[in-house]
């Protein structure tokens, strides 16, 4: 089932009925995609802290078949007191590699320093948990787009007047929305989300993750040059985007990808009919 996202800004539609256009998408040497991003609900209890990292090799971007990397070693810092949080790889996933003490729960204020170790090439990044505020509530609207048979989601919440806030909403489905609070710091604030295809009964599981303006840009790119045509936003595109991901060892050898650490909150919710 194919949900979509809907952003109005400007549509200009251009159609063909005969010619064949030749994508010309820049392929190069395989690189090392490093996809650390995690996920931690500090207002749930216990605390739930979710992700890991994925290691794969870039490939053509209309190939399907994306090679996974696992004879690498990878760990975290945490830079405040040089403590290591080692990771071992998923027995269930190849190229995913997971905390071996999932208990360890990340801090505000402090670097952590992810390091990842792969063909005798070493490749750094450092962040910090980022903080993001609740969801008030979710609604289910009425309001429709082109086909008239889209739902409408309505989404509460309200900024942390305090600080400047960057966010990326997930809303299922490999579907991403980031945001800034320039026009509603410290305001009560919603917004509509319009899927397709969603049927009475099903399911969403809706987040707002903390990110930093880095990230924000970093998404914004991704998500634009993925479409959200109903693919995952944060696979290798076709022209190579850098991350926050530096090769030590050998800096014009750079990886891709991105190292986030997300304060998160969620909200299920269920269609009606």
């Amino acid at each position: 089932m194919k949900k979509l996202l809907y952003i109005i800004i400007g549509l200009s539609i251009i159609t063909s009925c005969e010619d064949v256009i030749d994508v010309d998408v820049p392929n190069g040497e395989p690189k090392l995609v490093i996809d650390a991003s995690f996920e931690i609900y500090l207002d749930e209890t216990p605390i739930n802290s979710l992700g890991g990292v994925r290691l794969t090799l870039s490939a053509p971007f209309f190939d399907d078949d994306v090679p996974k990397v696992s004879n690498a070693t990878v760990f975290v810092t945490n830079l405040s007191d040089n403590s290591i949080i080692n990771f071992i790889e998923s027995l269930n996933e190849p190229g995913y590699f997971i905390p071996e003490d999932p208990n360890i729960i990340p801090e505000f204020d402090i670097d952590y320093e992810l390091t990842v170790i792969y063909d005798q090439e070493t490749y750094k990044a450092t962040t910090q948990l980022i903080p993001t505020v609740a969801i008030d509530n979710v609604e289910q609207g009425d309001g429709t787009l082109f086909d008239g048979d889209e739902t409408e989601v309505i989404v509460f919440f309200t900024d942390e007047g305090t600080r400047e806030d960057f966010y990326l909403f997930d809303f299922d489905f490999n579907l991403y929305l980031p945001s800034e609070d320039r026009f509603y710091q410290g305001e009560s604030f919603n917004f509509s989300y319009f899927y397709e295809d969603m049927v009475g009964g099903e399911e969403v599981t809706i987040k707002i993750l903390g990110i930093d303006q880095r990230y924000y840009n970093y998404s914004n790119i991704l998500i634009e040059q993925s479409e959200q045509e109903g693919g995952n936003p944060f696979q290798t595109p076709p022209a190579q985007i850098r991350g926050n991901i530096i090769n030590t060892t050998n800096p014009d050898n750079y990886a891709l990808g991105y190292f986030n650490l997300s304060a998160a909150n969620r909200f299920q919710f269920t269609i009606e009919e």
